[in-house]
């Protein structure tokens, strides 16, 4: 009779622990989510901002994230990626080039969104590329149109004969959209030079020669540029430069005018994506990258300052 209480019990057990272990296999309730941000400024601070409240109204509690910032180091965001390999995160997303071709490089089986990537064929050397990355890659890109930009420069300031392309020649992105613009502008008959600085340390050196040998400065989606565009715009607005900008943060900091997406509304869209993935709605090897709509924006401090006026399709950038 004992032996058989014995049994019953342990075959009990038995049963329960099989139980827990089937749970536990079962789908998951909680994710993780690790960020990687190349550096800190307005732009990808808000691409972050709205990807986390994106998934988080998706999710709920179910989701948490590890958010790790590379102070614009690329290295930096090699090690931060190994971090989150090793620790297994269930996605990856890469905020600017850097930290995607980081990611890319780290992993082939952990998912991964792109966000501010202007171009992804550019971003990670792909020579067939078409809209979709394949693999564990996808995501969002920040391209505003290109042409439309050169087109605001001309329209704004129609006597412009000569135009500087201020940018950081370690961004191949930042290489891209200048390319575009270089041909664009130069079809128009204007003289048009390139003025790069290698890094931080380069900026307000490289910017006064642009300022004093350019009509108009031109700075692309850049993100050395976005960190420094307090000292860009104490350098132009002296010396009664305008700057037409490839995004809303460098913009509102130096600039004029710019024909730019909104990167919280990007991050917001990325998250989505991330939502869709995560919840099995969707395989991210077949996702094409996203965008979103550019608009027209201006900077009415600046504009003030420099007597430029703007028309009615223009809206004017909080400060």
């Amino acid at each position: 009779m004992m032996k058989k209480a014995i049994s019953v019990v342990l075959t009990a057990v038995l049963f329960c622990s099989t139980c827990v272990g089937l749970v536990g296999c079962g789908k998951k309730n909680t994710y993780t989510v690790g960020i990687v941000q190349l550096t800190q400024h307005v732009a990808l601070d808000a691409a972050t901002q709205g990807f986390q409240d994106a998934l988080t109204q998706e999710l709920g509690d179910k989701v948490t994230f590890d958010v790790q910032n590379a102070s614009g180091d690329s290295n930096t965001c090699s090690t931060i990626v190994t971090g989150f390999v090793s620790k297994k995160v269930d996605l990856i997303m890469a905020n600017a080039t850097p930290a995607l071709q980081a990611a890319y490089n780290a992993t082939e089986t952990i998912p991964i969104l792109g966000t501010s990537i202007t171009e992804y064929g550019v971003a990670l050397g792909m020579t067939d590329y078409n809209g979709t990355v394949g693999g564990n890659v996808s995501g969002t890109s920040d391209l505003a149109p290109l042409k439309q930009q050169g087109k605001m420069i001309l329209e704004l300031f129609p006597d412009t004969r000569k135009v500087g392309l201020l940018y950081c020649s370690a961004e191949p992105n930042s290489a891209y959209q200048v390319k575009v613009m270089e041909e664009f502008l130069t079809d128009k008959g204007l003289t048009v030079t390139k003025y790069t600085f290698s890094d931080s340390n380069d900026v307000a050196a490289v910017t006064t020669v642009a300022a004093a040998e350019s009509d108009v400065i031109y700075i692309p989606t850049d993100n050395t540029a976005a960190s420094c565009a307090e000292t860009i715009g104490g350098i132009v607005v002296n010396a009664g430069v305008p700057v037409i900008a490839g995004e809303e943060g460098i913009c509102a900091a130096c600039g004029v005018a710019a024909l730019s997406i909104n990167y919280y509304d990007l991050g917001v869209t990325t998250g989505k994506m991330a939502a869709k993935i995560l919840k099995g709605e969707a395989d991210i090897s077949t996702m094409p990258i996203e965008f979103t709509t550019a608009k027209k924006v201006y900077n009415a401090q600046i504009c003030e300052k420099l007597g430029v006026s703007v028309s009615a399709d223009y809206s004017a950038i909080e400060q």
